[in-house]
């Protein structure tokens, strides 16, 4: 641990209080994609006060904002997520009891991403102002990571295009620097659009939306036997009709599908599509596709997991007090997992798994575009359910504090090394080439945002 690097951790100690205060904050509005208008503000408005330059509403997003400070290269961006998800309402006690029934919550720790990473910019900002390191360091807001995407059109609007190295991090329940790919993933909307007629007295007189949604989703259902067992496919059925004595004219499904690799998926994808055409024929309706957004798997980068790992070494371990011990072990209790408490070990650095399981991320689009360094740190007890209540309710308390807090160090640290020595982003940055070869990133999107009220 250098001089420089103690350096780093005390100045994200300094900030360590109002970045707890704003995680706290975030976490209790729990706002969704693209409405997180007042978490987006919280964060935006700390960065400026401490001497980051902030443009927001960039991408057309208006919860979206860069924040920048100093000039010349390298320039070394860090994200930061801050959205919440629907029906996750909880309090910070270990059972499943929501502060509102029905609300947002942050179970995937979004609220602590965004803190964590500003923590880390500033304390990168502070090293510049003091002439230990030259270049540029970007925060990047970036809204809507669990339903929309929002990264996707960031990364349309060039907002990478100068950036040399991205870092970034997400909550855990273990510490390691993260060095396994994603999941690719489309989403659809589809439409049924039928005739209306009374259900009991002249049913023949209607075409209904209804039975074309159960016959796609059957067809989806019989076609899951014959896709690669790395794929995914998710629906949710938004409107299934009103009520019983009516033939529903309109049905609405929103359509998910997965794969490592956007090669495998990209086929998948057009099967399950042209199944809405097949179900429209057969219940005589007509149908109607929209696409939402789509996402690459992150692209690995271990020259950079390396960085990190060792800076994650230089930290050492986080300790947890008995009392968190315990609210972990009963937060385990509650959700049938083996009482084995909280994980805060470093973890060593795994190999690159080639079909990797687990979620999807936009994340997964920057790397495309620019090397990025990921990493995972403990916010939660060992096999908590994530998109869970579980989550939300460490995310509010001492336990997923400490592991913000941990975050921001890591990545502060890893970003000077990235400053202080051009080799180390040349190495990154020759991985990324070889990596992505001569594959053309172009976004799965069509249109701009769907935000809300526009």
């Amino acid at each position: 641990m250098t001089k420089d690097k103690k350096a780093v951790v005390e100045a994200v100690e300094k900030h360590k209080d109002n970045l707890i205060q704003i995680s706290d904050s975030i976490w209790a509005l729990a706002e969704t994609a693209f409405e997180e208008s007042i978490s987006s503000k919280l964060l935006a408005d700390y960065a400026e006060k401490n001497g980051m330059t902030v443009t927001r509403g960039v991408a057309d997003i208006p919860t979206a904002f860069v924040a920048t400070f100093g000039s010349g290269k390298p320039v070394i961006s860090v994200l930061g997520e801050f959205d919440a998800l629907p029906g996750l309402s909880q309090n910070t006690v270990p059972n499943k009891d929501p502060r509102v029934d029905g609300a947002p919550g942050h179970g995937c720790g979004h609220n602590m991403f965004g803190a964590a990473s500003l923590g880390a910019a500033l304390a990168i900002k502070e090293q510049i102002e003091a002439g230990k390191i030259q270049g540029t360091v970007k925060f990047l807001g970036t809204p809507a990571e669990e339903k929309f995407f929002g990264k996707v059109w960031m990364v349309e609007a060039g907002l990478w295009d100068d950036v040399d190295v991205n870092v970034s991090w997400h909550p855990s329940a273990q510490i390691e620097a993260d060095v396994q790919s994603g999941l690719s993933l489309i989403d659809f909307m589809i439409e049924f659009y039928g005739q209306a007629a009374h259900a009991s007295s002249d049913p023949w007189n209607g075409r209904s939306a209804a039975d074309a949604l159960e016959l796609y989703t059957t067809g989806i259902n019989y076609y899951r036997e014959h896709i690669k067992p790395t794929s995914r496919i998710h629906y949710h059925i938004q409107d299934g009709g009103q009520v019983v004595n009516v033939v529903p004219d309109y049905a609405r499904l929103w359509v998910r599908v997965r794969d490592p690799k956007r090669e495998v998926m990209l086929p998948t994808f057009e099967r399950v599509k042209a199944m809405a055409e097949g179900a429209a024929i057969m219940a005589n309706v007509e149908y109607k596709y929209s696409l939402i957004s789509g996402i690459y798997e992150t692209l690995v980068n271990r020259e950079g997991g390396k960085i990190m790992q060792n800076n994650l070494e230089l930290l050492g371990p986080i300790t947890y007090t008995e009392e968190e011990t315990a609210f972990g072990k009963a937060i385990q209790e509650a959700t049938g997992k083996p009482q084995v408490g909280m994980d805060g070990e470093i973890h060593p650095l795994k190999e690159t798994e080639a079909l990797p399981g687990g979620g999807s991320t936009d994340v997964g689009d920057v790397s495309w575009n620019v090397p990025n360094i990921n990493l995972g740190v403990t916010v939660a007890p060992k096999g908590t359910p994530w998109h869970s209540w579980a989550v939300v309710a460490c995310g509010g308390m001492s336990i997923g504090h400490k592991g913000m807090v941990y975050a921001s160090k890591a990545m502060g640290m890893t970003m000077f090394d990235l400053f202080d020595d051009p080799k180390l982003v040349e190495k990154v940055k020759d991985e990324y080439i070889t990596r992505k070869g001569d594959v053309k990133y172009e976004a799965m999107i069509d249109g701009p945002p769907p935000i809300p009220g526009k």
